[in-house]
């Protein structure tokens, strides 16, 4: 069985490469609580690259504007309708920044206006492994950052009756944003909602 690999998108437009030891914290909880095979090391792909549909999951994250060139958007948009998963994360934790607008706007044009819609909370994300009452809330959200708002629900694309690209505005990446080895100090390891998105994007 083939290691799994995480893929951290680079796009030409914002900054993409945010929260820099989240990828090793979360591939440590995989090592942790399942027996998937994991390569230990984050790979970086630039998102108008052939290699990001050798992937099984992407990451694309950041704080400013997302404006796609032509070849990033024709990859995105042909990895996600061929069965790829990209898990979206707004570093801005709001609804009306920068990042959150322009990447809503991205999806509009890449699938038509109706391309976002919420996730329910009894969805199978919640219990693919961990079991969940719907997106766990972050500190960020808490403690009163961003627009003061604890979002409810997350966003998808929907491919095929499966999510394709999972838009969060919580800040998980923030969050997970630690070395592992302080997880020992937490009372609940919050990445393990991180956990199930893997889970669930490695799903038949």
């Amino acid at each position: 069985m083939q290691k799994f690999f995480f893929t951290r998108l680079m796009y030409q437009s914002g900054n993409w490469n945010t929260d820099q030891r989240m990828p090793a914290n979360l591939l440590n909880s995989l090592i942790e609580y399942t027996t998937i095979p994991v390569d230990e090391k984050e790979r970086v792909v630039a998102l108008s690259s052939q290699e990001i549909f050798q992937s099984p999951f992407c990451y694309l994250s950041g704080h400013k504007l997302v404006d796609f060139s032509t070849e990033e958007a024709a990859n995105f948009k042909q990895y996600v309708d061929n069965g790829g998963f990209v898990f979206v994360d707004d570093c801005n934790h709001d609804i009306d920044g920068l990042f959150a607008k322009s990447f809503e706007a991205q999806m509009q044009k890449l699938w038509g206006e109706k391309a976002m819609v919420e996730i329910p909370n009894d969805h199978p994300l919640y219990t693919c492994f961990f079991r969940f009452d719907g997106p766990p809330a972050t500190s960020v959200e808490l403690n009163g950052w961003g627009d003061d708002l604890v979002h409810k629900y997350l966003k998808a694309k929907i491919v095929n009756g499966r999510i394709g690209v999972l838009y969060s505005n919580k800040d998980y990446g923030c969050e997970w944003d630690y070395d592992y080895r302080n997880k020992r100090w937490l009372k609940v390891d919050n990445t393990r909602f991180g956990v199930n998105i893997i889970v669930y994007a490695l799903s038949a």
